[in-house]
């Protein structure tokens, strides 16, 4: 076992090296259709010449590593709940950035537990199922990466959701001191920190580039599929096409959304009330 640990080590380094030296080589395949229409078609598709391919067909490593990521993200599943996920948490990227993060943390994982599969072989501690080392840890790489996500995307959701009363409070106040709907919504994302804050202030932006305030609303309730928030902005905007005062509705909607936190505070203490009987250890 000691002679194949040493042959799968150096088998690996030598194989790697083969590699890297291929890479940097000339390629001697004939030259793609497209890079031989491409001087012909330039002056209609592309004048500048930017996005020609390059000579050997562009398959460099950042071509190889898309085309990984894609055939990941075909083989893992579908990315709607990934790009939900990926708005709740706030993270600037895509599903398909997303999923070549979790094919790299399945790579680590499968060179972690290939370096450990090693260590056991030397140390005489192997076993026959020590060989599946390797893709247990790349799957735990894929699957420590989407807990990553969801708690990423759980924990922002709280924090707006424990924020939200507040800032209905704080517009209600602006609202009754007779400032407009928009002045109000600008200035709590002015004054403000929080996440609930950062996205009203996005809000914000898109109204001053030329989108409506309703439709502004309505996009950050898709976005964020939040269930207290979604009600109040479906209230407000109802409220702007009515006409009806906007300070009663924020201010009965910030007291439902005290009255839902107050129902998930005592939800919650419910389910840890087992963790309470437990003594303190500094006491």
């Amino acid at each position: 076992m000691t002679d194949l640990a040493f042959a799968v080590v150096l088998g690996t380094a030598l194989g790697v090296g083969v590699c890297l030296l291929l890479s940097l080589g000339p390629r001697w395949r004939a030259v793609g259709l497209s890079r031989r229409l491409a001087p012909y078609l330039r002056d209609v598709t592309d004048p500048l010449g930017l996005t020609s391919p390059p000579i050997g067909g562009g398959h460099d490593l950042l071509s190889v590593w898309r085309d990984a990521q894609a055939r990941f993200g075909r083989v893992v599943g579908a990315s709607a709940s990934i790009e939900r996920r990926l708005r709740q948490s706030g993270w600037a990227m895509d599903a398909a950035a997303f999923r070549g993060r979790q094919l790299a943390w399945s790579v680590a994982g499968v060179a972690a537990g290939g370096v450990l599969v090693v260590i056991l072989v030397l140390t005489g501690a192997a076993t026959t199922a020590v060989w599946l080392v390797p893709p247990l840890f790349g799957v735990t790489g894929v699957i420590l990466c989407d807990v990553h996500l969801t708690r990423a995307a759980r924990a922002r959701i709280t924090r707006i959701e424990q924020e939200l009363p507040t800032v209905l409070e704080f517009l209600t106040l602006c609202l009754s001191a007779g400032e407009g709907i928009l002045d109000s919504l600008r200035r709590v994302s002015d004054v403000g920190s929080g996440e609930l804050t950062a996205e009203l202030r996005e809000a914000v932006v898109a109204v001053g580039t030329g989108a409506s305030l309703s439709d502004a609303l309505l996009r950050l309730s898709a976005r964020l599929e939040l269930a207290p928030l979604s009600r109040t902005i479906d209230q407000i905007v109802a409220a702007l096409d009515r006409g009806a005062p906007l300070a009663h509705v924020l201010h009965a909607q910030a007291d439902d959304a005290r009255e839902d936190a107050k129902r998930g505070l005592i939800e919650s203490s419910g389910r840890k009330e087992i963790y309470m009987l437990l003594p303190d250890k500094r006491e």
